[in-house]
């Protein structure tokens, strides 16, 4: 038996989901869809926490690619709004916050990036500071009226922080019932989003229901780890690797995640078969999806000169072939030469690696933070990063 378009869709649809609520209600969507030649609208958030969207956000957008293709209509929503309070889903303390220029200043570059994934003229980019600007504290204060404190104190991670004596603000129970009301004001059909963001998405058909409309259908995605292969990717956690970094610095961060950590970047970041995959050596298999990556993100000339350059230093113990330049006036120590040139982000940082023997000028390790070289030569730090010093 052939199958129906709607089943077609499903089974796209369904496709890496962890799951639907519910899946009745897809199909009525669907069927709707078709009856009156309406377009489902899908939706899914982003605050622009920080400037960097990484492989994490991709497996949200290569959903949301999958539904464009399908003929449906994407709004992509940054949260400019909402990013000034954090979501805080999953967290276990309260986020920093955000002030309107930074927030604006990260958003600036999304629909760039998010280019590389979607067809960016058939999208709606909106944002929620549209709405939420312009309602007086009466009017957000009468959406706290659609949740209870009980509700709030059972969600997972409100409860970890409580039992263990942690604070929790005001403001953070706000989140989920501003989330939700974007499915208002968009008047949403679908909202995807991550496993840890099923109680803010459940409170959008709640509050959906209560403004009389009909209620979202639920798809959540798997949370993709970072390179420590423990935390979800995340900026906050400095284990991520972003979609528009040195496609040199993106192929070393995907060599370190683990054997098994690159099966799971296979099935959610690529269409390779996964059981062709499973056939090769790990390392070749990494370097594989390195350079699928790369080559999606930047270009497949881009992804096969990495490769090469790759091989070269690593395999071969060769030094890359360009290596940025720092000149000093030979005075300088070794701890401000690392933060100088952004090899490191902080003084701690340098010192750690130094203390680690994770930094060496040419191929000698460098055991003192206060060294000074005198003579310049090949810095290496880690295994990715290096700079030639000039005197």
């Amino acid at each position: 038996m052939q199958k129906s378009d709607i089943d077609k869709q499903i089974e796209v649809i369904k496709r890496g989901v962890v799951e639907i609520i519910s899946e009745e209600e897809l199909k009525a969507k669907l069927e709707g869809s078709i009856r009156e030649k309406r377009p489902l609208r899908v939706k899914a958030g982003f605050d622009p926490t920080a400037p960097d969207i990484h492989l994490g956000h991709t497996v949200l957008l290569r959903k949301l690619r999958q539904f464009q293709d399908l003929g449906h209509k994407v709004i992509f929503l940054i949260g400019d709004f909402t990013a000034r309070i954090g979501d805080p889903s999953g967290r276990q303390e309260t986020r920093k916050q955000l002030t309107k220029e930074e927030v604006l200043a990260n958003a600036a570059t999304y629909k760039r990036q998010v280019s590389k994934i979607l067809d960016v003229d058939k999208i709606q980019v909106t944002f929620n500071s549209e709405w939420f600007d312009k309602m007086s504290v009466l009017d957000i204060l009468k959406l706290t009226t659609h949740a209870t404190v009980a509700q709030m104190l059972a969600r997972s991670d409100f409860k970890k922080r409580l039992s263990k004596g942690e604070d929790i603000s005001l403001l953070e129970f706000m989140y989920p019932l501003l989330q939700g009301y974007d499915s208002v004001k968009l008047e949403a059909d679908i909202e995807l989003g991550g496993t840890d963001q099923i109680f803010n998405l459940l409170v959008g058909r709640d509050i959906q229901r209560d403004f009389g409309q009909a209620q979202q259908v639920i798809i959540t995605m798997p949370l993709l780890e970072g390179t420590d292969g423990v935390q979800k990717m995340s900026k906050s956690y400095a284990n991520f690797i972003a979609i528009n970094e040195n496609p040199n610095e993106m192929f070393g961060k995907i060599m370190s995640i683990s054997d098994e950590m690159m099966l799971k970047y296979y099935t959610l970041l690529t269409d390779e078969d996964l059981e062709a995959i499973k056939k090769m050596h790990p390392k070749e298999a990494k370097v594989k999806l390195a350079q699928e990556l790369i080559g999606q993100y930047h270009s497949k000339k881009d992804a096969e000169k990495t490769r090469l350059e790759f091989e070269r230093v690593f395999s071969q113990g060769e030094l890359p072939q360009d290596i940025p330049e720092y000149k000093t006036d030979g005075k300088q120590s070794i701890t401000t030469i690392l933060l100088n040139s952004r090899l490191v982000k902080s003084g701690n940082e340098a010192r750690r690696l130094i203390k680690q023997g994770a930094v060496s000028l040419d191929n000698s390790k460098v055991r003192q933070e206060n060294f000074v070289p005198i003579k310049g030569g090949v810095l290496k730090v880690g295994s990715r990063r290096f700079l030639k010093i000039i005197v």
